[in-house]
């Protein structure tokens, strides 16, 4: 619907008003009556919408009648308008206009501009109103943010579009979330979290996922390896051939954890299982998790983030900090390196998961596929490693695969290797004892749900802004802060747009 302009005697609600009386008389008529309810619903909707649509234009118009007046009543004196770079303009333009895209459809903002030689004009009513420096409103941008970071841009749009019309395209909707994700580094430095308890365990966790980029995304080595890739087939990869076509994402996990001591046979259950009413003890339950990612920088940024949140936690370093990982030689080394500069003991445990799964692939050298034997098998090595004994495990494990051929050994030659190379973090009768964690559920858990969820969903090709974005969304989204987190970006928003020299320029003007 066209909107009116203001004016001195022009009742701004008029329309709206209007809008309002024929919807009340679509409803009273008797035609309507046999309605049913869904059909109902629906003209409420689009009718509603578009009632609050004109409330708002008529507010706005308002706003600029009133606006009108001050301003001549300010030029009549002499006085003019100064800017955010200081400089007054004294030459008043009335009637400016710009387009806004709101929750409810699309407004003009009409505003006074104040105008001097050589510089740009002043806006005053654009502050007050904290207009956005493009044409989409705020609102509509973190309806934007929380709609993307749910599916994919294609439905983020369409569920845009059945609740506001049509006001944004999908190549907006990305430029919207890049921008909603700007102060995400800058909210997660202010945070203050809430002290804790020196007993409690202080857990540090990170893992990565692959992420499928369009070419020009990919780290320069991925890029390289994908350039001089040769092909077995035309039409499929051939076996041990990577489509190189993916970036690491990293995600860093920091949460708070009471000590829960535990016995080995609280993990695994004893060969030929558990006896007995006796249920065994629970693990420690992780409170106040928070995550941070990315996939733009490298691994040790994200780490250098949760010692941050870890550090911010305890900055006295009073309370025990335990670092679960996967293995990763390259992780360790990140992890030893941060804990090093920031002069912080740590205590690194392996999880327990990765070990039995390098157990269980080394029981079918010695066992056939599918039988229970070997369960029992694993359970007996893991129960060793629980209780401490890896270089019993270790010595087993060889002389069990002593007298099998090369090519039969391949996978319990993998998981000695294994368990030599990690022997110095393999302390889980110690981790059991104090009440540690010693699986990385938390983390592996986080990557599927932020990571995978939405960057690994069919078909998707990501851009490295884009990909950034969406992955620090849902990290806040995951932590809680996304209501808290978007107050602190209004605010920075605002003091970018209209209180630094040179940002109040907008190219959407009618």
């Amino acid at each position: 619907m066209k909107s009116y302009v203001a004016g001195a005697g022009v009742d701004a609600f008029a329309s709206a008003r209007n809008t309002f009386n024929c919807l009340i008389g679509q409803l009273t008529d008797p035609q309507t009556l046999s309605w049913s309810h869904d059909r109902l619903e629906d003209t409420l909707a689009e009718q509603g919408r578009e009632l609050l649509r004109l409330l708002l234009q008529a507010h706005l118009d308002l706003r600029a009648d009133r606006e009108r007046a001050r301003a001549e009543r300010l030029r009549g004196t002499g006085a003019g308008m100064s800017g955010v770079d200081g400089i007054e303009r004294r030459r008043l333009e009335n009637g400016h206009h710009r387009l806004l895209a709101t929750v409810f459809g699309t407004v003009t903002v009409t505003r006074c501009a104040w105008r001097a030689p050589e510089v740009c004009n002043a806006y005053p009513a654009d502050e007050q109103l904290s207009l956005p420096a493009g044409r989409h409103s705020h609102g509509l941008a973190r309806l934007a943010a929380v709609e993307a970071v749910r599916g994919s841009f294609d439905d983020a749009q369409d569920a845009i579009g059945a609740r506001c019309g049509n006001v944004v395209g999908k190549r907006q909707l990305l430029q919207l979330v890049r921008r909603a994700a700007v102060d995400i580094d800058a909210f997660n430095a202010s945070l203050m979290p809430v002290p804790r308890t020196a007993e409690e365990l202080l857990v540090i966790s990170s893992d990565q996922k692959g992420v499928v980029m369009r070419p020009e995304a990919l780290r320069p080595a991925t890029a390289k390896a994908a350039a001089r890739a040769t092909r077995t087939f035309r039409t499929r990869l051939a076996a041990g051939e990577k489509a190189a076509r993916k970036r690491m994402a990293t995600l860093g996990a920091v949460y708070d954890a009471v000590p829960a001591p535990r016995r080995p046979h609280d993990v695994i259950a004893v060969p030929g299982g558990r006896r007995g009413d006796r249920p065994s003890r629970p693990g420690p339950v992780a409170h106040g998790k928070w995550f941070s990612g990315s996939v733009l920088t490298e691994p040790d940024e994200v780490i250098r983030q949760a010692f941050d949140q870890a550090t911010a936690r305890d900055p006295t370093h009073a309370r025990t900090w335990v670092v679960l990982v996967d293995g990763a030689r390259h992780q360790l080394d990140l992890i030893r390196a941060e804990a090093a500069r920031r002069k912080v003991s740590i205590h690194i445990v392996i999880d327990f998961i990765h070990v039995v799964e390098k157990i269980w692939a080394g029981a079918w050298d010695l066992h056939q596929s599918g039988d229970s034997v070997a369960e029992d098998w694993v359970a007996t090595h893991a129960l060793a490693l629980l209780a401490g004994h890896t270089d019993q495990v270790i010595t087993a494990l060889g002389a069990q695969a002593a007298g099998l051929p090369a090519r039969r050994r391949e996978q319990i030659d993998t998981a000695i290797r294994y368990l030599t190379g990690h022997t110095a973090f393999l302390r889980d009768d110690q981790a059991l004892a104090a009440g540690w964690p010693i699986a990385t559920g938390v983390i592996e858990g986080a990557i599927r749900h932020i990571v995978a969820d939405r960057l690994d969903i069919g078909g998707a090709r990501w851009g490295l802004a884009g990909a950034e974005a969406v992955l620090k969304l849902r990290t806040l989204v995951a932590n809680g802060s996304f209501p808290e987190y978007w107050r602190f970006h209004l605010a920075r928003e605002h003091h970018r747009v209209h209180r630094t020299p040179g940002q109040g320029k907008y190219d959407l003007t009618a």
